[in-house]
C-alpha cells in the first residue's frame, strides 16, 4: 500500500516516534511524505521515503494530487487543530479529498494506531470491495 505521512510542526516528533514504533509494518509498504516530516522519519528509522516539498512550499498539495489520482491508500496526517500555522498544509482540503476518494485518514495517534493494526491484519483491502475485478 502507498502511505503518505504529513505532520504539523508541533506533531513531527510524535510522527517520528510513531514510525519508530511501527517501523516493521511501515517497511513493507511504499511511503511518501512532505519534506521535513519525511527527512525526520527517514533519519530516525532508516525507512525509504519519497519526499516531496515541505508543507509551506507545496508538499501538501503534491500529496493531494496523488490522492486525487488514487495513488495514495492511507494518509497519516498528524495535525495540530489548536495552533496550526498558516503555512502548514490545509486540513480541510486534504480531509475533503480523502472523503471523495475513500482514503482512510488518521489525524491523531489513536486513529493511526487503529489503521496500522488493521493494515497489519490485512483489513484495509477496501479497493477490492469497492472495485472488484
Amino acid at each position: 500500500m502507498n502511505i503518505a505521512l504529513i505532520a504539523h510542526d508541533s506533531k513531527k516528533e510524535l510522527m517520528v516516534q510513531f514510525c519508530i514504533a511501527y517501523c516493521g509494518i511501515l517497511s513493507k509498504h511504499t511511503l511518501c511524505a512532505t519534506g521535513t516530516t519525511g527527512k525526520m522519519v527517514a533519519e530516525a528509522t532508516g525507512l525509504k521515503i519519497q519526499r516531496y516539498l515541505s508543507g509551506s512550499q507545496g508538499g501538501g498539495e503534491q500529496i493531494s494530487a496523488r490522492i486525487s489520482c488514487n495513488e495514495i491508500d492511507i494518509l497519516l496526517f498528524f495535525r495540530d487543530p489548536i495552533s496550526a500555522k498558516p503555512s502548514e498544509p490545509n486540513d480541510s482540503d486534504l480531509l475533503r479529498l480523502c472523503d471523495v476518494h475513500n482514503i482512510p485518514i488518521a489525524t491523531n495517534i489513536a486513529t493511526a494506531e487503529a489503521l496500522i493494526h488493521a493494515l497489519e491484519r490485512g483489513d484495509l483491502d477496501w479497493r477490492e470491495i469497492v472495485n472488484p475485478s
